[in-house]
């Protein structure tokens, strides 16, 4: 069986509380879990002591019997202390599309063309 560590949602309508779950990794988002280790409540402030609650040696059991966490999870469990995250580094993230580049050369030569025009006159009026 697949384990997972993941979020599970609860919460009314635009006020998201989530319950940090162990589940098969087939059962749905809401669905059967397992074990519950922990919550998580977006809502509060970043620096609230009650915005994640895990309990760290459930946490450390399943890791060690193979569960596997979400990538939010383990951001949690790496601020715990229980598991190590690699950093993740995408340095093309930020560029612009094909498109995007495309356009903005347009935009530079219509500006640097401009440009020419508007200096043109100026040279020949004062000759």
């Amino acid at each position: 069986m697949a384990l997972s560590i993941r979020l599970s949602r609860g919460g009314s309508k635009k006020r998201p509380y989530y319950r940090i779950v162990v589940a098969d990794a087939r059962s749905p988002r809401d669905g059967r879990f397992i074990e519950k280790i922990g919550n998580y409540n977006p809502l509060l402030a970043k620096d609230a002591e009650n915005r994640v609650v895990l309990d760290a040696d459930r946490a450390k059991h399943w890791l060690g019997v193979g569960a596997q966490p979400t990538d939010r999870v383990a951001r949690f469990l790496d601020q715990a202390g229980v598991r190590e995250r690699a950093a993740r580094n995408n340095p093309t993230k930020g560029e612009p599309g094909e498109k995007a580049k495309e356009r903005a050369e347009e935009r530079a030569e219509k500006a640097a063309a401009a440009q020419e025009a508007a200096a043109a006159p100026a040279e020949t009026a004062d000759a």
